[in-house]
């Protein structure tokens, strides 16, 4: 999905500044398997997720990009936590850098998931006992161990 009319107008003024935004994640869970999907710009495997847009809900963005990134409806249930800092920093390969503040909410699958083929290249189900043979972002350890936590 490209860049959204919103970020598009910020990113015309400054470049490739850093801009903090608010985002979502998708954690979908299948017993003690996560879905995780594996992006094109880094090749890197993440949670499902992205951009709040002006004057969206957050619930309502995290089922909107669900939906753009693997074609699935999903059931949003309770809220895991926020998180933020130096570990959601990114630095996207036309130089654009990004600081994400993320709520991530637990969720459910009300269809069958499939990779867009334009954000994500793949996607899998994965124990946490897998997580040390993937290449991902780090920080999505942090918020499976607290899904686990939480239950």
């Amino acid at each position: 999905m490209p860049m959204s009319d919103y970020v598009q107008s910020l990113r015309d003024r400054i470049g490739h500044d850093l801009l903090v935004l608010p985002g979502v994640s998708a954690l979908i869970r299948d017993g003690d398997r996560f879905l995780l999907g594996r992006h094109t710009h880094s090749g890197l495997w993440s949670i499902i997720g992205g951009g709040i847009e002006p004057g969206e809900e957050p619930v309502d963005a995290l089922i909107r990009e669900v939906r753009e990134e693997t074609g699935a409806g999903v059931e949003v249930g309770r809220v895991i936590g926020a998180y933020g800092g130096e570990p959601l920093m990114v630095e996207y390969p036309n130089g654009d850098r990004v600081a994400y503040t993320t709520v991530a909410y637990e969720c459910r699958l009300l269809s069958e998931p499939a990779p867009d083929l334009d954000e994500l290249l793949e996607l899998g189900w994965f124990a946490p006992d897998d997580f040390a043979r993937l290449p991902r972002r780090r920080w999505i350890d942090r918020l499976i161990a607290d899904a686990l936590t939480l239950g």
